[in-house]
């Protein structure tokens, strides 16, 4: 008996620690409450906002489209610049140095990192503020991750909803770093005002490798490291890029694409970083290009977010689900052209 007693004392002790320690959800807040924090500057707000634009859950859509055209009015009003980098180059470093520099000039400064995500599970694979821990814990900063579920599309959308919200928020100088390749930097640079490219030392051997559009795509190209041992390597480095860069067409009409030098790690020539970028925005407001790029960017994401939506609507079709796996298999046996099964996927999901 003593036995029993023991072990009905210890499964009820078991139950109160699990209820103790149990997490609660999240009680879901309204538009109007999250638009009420956003206004006042509630970072914790944000972050309920950021999450309602990402959620796929269909009770969440309608809410997030409210929530963004209520915001739309607030925003506009920041500087937008894109960063990306070639592995090793101290991406990181430098945007948390670039970060800090801002916020202590008085700044509101948000990091999105566009991530292509882990296609196994579809979150973020980024440790941003493990990272930049001194940046994210500034006042004047927040950092987010902007997972994709694996779909580059996902990052376009989620991503300019996302700084719709940041700047509704307040945040006047957005960094939206790319951590892909390729693609994803050509749908960053379609949704910043400024995009800047980080190298490292020793532009022959890493040119080889390099793609002459991702250069074509940058408004600037900071070889960052420049210090130490390795400041004369940087400077030189600094020059190679300047002659490519003669005999490339300027990512934007009127200015002459620079090749600066900079080091993260000590805070050095940071501060050259960010007068460039302010002579790049005067030249390009008075000129109207800003605007006009802001227009056309608005533009392209209209165009984007339709073809996304048709080819979810299609592929979510029953009747398409169904028929898709023996087109699949006629097509890949060569029994039945790409033209002709397309054709049958279509006139199934219009119902002809």
């Amino acid at each position: 008996m003593p036995g029993l007693v023991m072990r009905k004392r210890a499964s009820l002790m078991n139950e109160d620690i699990r209820k103790k320690f149990i997490r609660r959800k999240p009680i879901e807040k309204s538009v109007d409450d999250i638009i009420e924090g956003l206004l006042s500057r509630d970072r914790t707000m944000l972050s309920r906002a950021i999450t309602l634009i990402e959620s796929n859950a269909g009770r969440h859509k309608k809410p997030a489209e409210e929530m963004l055209q209520r915001l739309l009015p607030l925003s506009g009003d920041s500087i937008r610049i894109g960063i990306t980098g070639v592995p090793g180059a101290g991406k990181s470093t430098f945007i948390e140095a670039f970060g800090l520099l801002l916020c202590n000039k008085g700044h509101r400064v948000a990091v999105l990192a566009v991530d292509p995500s882990s296609t196994l599970h579809g979150g973020s694979i980024l440790g941003d503020k493990t990272r930049m821990e001194r940046l994210a814990n500034h006042p004047n900063a927040f950092i987010r991750p902007s997972p994709s579920g694996g779909t580059l599309g996902g990052v376009h959308r989620k991503t300019r909803e996302t700084i719709i919200a940041c700047e509704a928020a307040g945040y006047d100088v957005l960094l939206i770093e790319t951590v892909g390749v390729g693609q994803s930097e050509v749908m960053v640079r379609g949704m910043v005002d400024f995009f800047m490219l980080l190298v490292l030392t020793g532009a022959g051997d890493e040119l080889q490798g390099m793609k002459k559009g991702i250069m074509e795509l940058a408004d600037a190209i900071i070889v960052n490291k420049a210090d130490g041992r390795n400041l004369e390597l940087a400077k030189k480095t600094q020059r190679e890029y300047k002659q490519i860069l003669h005999f490339l067409k300027p990512a934007t009409k009127g200015w002459t694409t620079p090749a600066l030098t900079c080091s993260a790690l000590y805070q050095e020539g940071i501060d050259e970083v960010w007068e460039m970028v302010l002579r790049y925005m005067k030249l390009t407001k008075e000129s109207g290009l800003f605007f006009e790029n802001r227009q056309i960017q608005a533009k392209e994401w209209l165009y984007a977010q339709i073809k996304e939506q048709l080819e979810s609507s299609f592929f979510g079709n029953d009747k398409v689900k169904t028929l898709v796996p023996e087109i699949e298999k006629k097509v890949m046996d060569g029994e039945m052209t790409v033209t002709k099964a397309s054709g049958l996927l279509f006139d199934v999901f219009y119902d002809k």
